[in-house]
């Protein structure tokens, strides 16, 4: 458990990689990773909602992703519809709201039909907000949001249209890799950084925990004295 004295960010953000890693590191196939991964991701967002954080943003599937290749592509196009309807009663019980985010024009009817039967199951659920980047590029987010401007051209016109309005206070990237790969690009501009070695099928609530302090041992002068 976070030790007392630690503050708990408001919004913390995670990249989810190495599931696919994982899987072949245990002789198992990718697909498998990402199940296992699907499954830790909401022992970690229960394991969030009980430390306080507000708002827990993580990166599921880029539009990169579309270039992986096609049996991998269509199992994470259909696995999660899968995993979500098995799995629809005890999500519909948890203590936070569940949103999707990113395009919505390539998916699947089925699958949205699932992402919106989830989302509106949770709506008015008081505890942390758990926003799941599906078919999310920070690029495209940016591009879509400046073609709704009015003038004039502020910042506070620009985040009314963005996916995401909440700045990241700790991002997380899993699997060793260093690098944001097109993820909220506007909202970590004065993120803490934590790159962690573990795959994410194996990230726990101890390494949680770990980043927590982490991050309370960093002195946030965005860009001030």
């Amino acid at each position: 458990m976070v030790m007392k004295m630690n503050k708990v960010p408001n919004h913390v953000a995670i990249i989810l990689d190495g599931n696919g890693r994982w899987a072949k590191k245990r002789g198992l196939a990718r697909n498998v990773g990402h199940y296992y991964g699907a499954n830790n991701l909401f022992k970690i967002a229960d394991y969030a909602n009980t430390l306080g954080i507000k708002l827990l943003t993580v990166y599921a599937f880029s539009t990169e992703n579309w270039g992986r290749p096609d049996a991998e592509v269509e199992y994470l196009m259909n696995e999660p519809k899968r995993y979500l309807e098995k799995n629809m009663e005890r999500l519909s019980e948890i203590k936070y709201k569940i949103k999707f985010f990113g395009r919505r024009t390539l998916m699947p009817k089925s699958m949205l039909e699932v992402i919106e039967t989830l989302e509106n199951k949770t709506k008015d659920n008081l505890g942390m907000t758990l926003q799941i980047a599906f078919d999310y590029g920070s690029k495209e987010e940016l591009i879509q949001a400046f073609s709704k401007m009015d003038k004039p051209f502020t910042e506070e016109n620009l985040r009314e249209h963005l996916y995401i309005k909440d700045d990241v206070d700790l991002l997380i990237r899993t699997s060793g890799e260093q690098r944001l790969s097109n993820f909220l690009l506007w909202q970590s501009a004065y993120s803490e950084f934590l790159f962690v070695k573990k795959h994410w099928p194996a990230f726990n609530k101890k390494d949680l925990d770990k980043a927590i302090t982490a991050f309370n041992k960093r002195n946030r002068r965005f860009g001030k004295l």
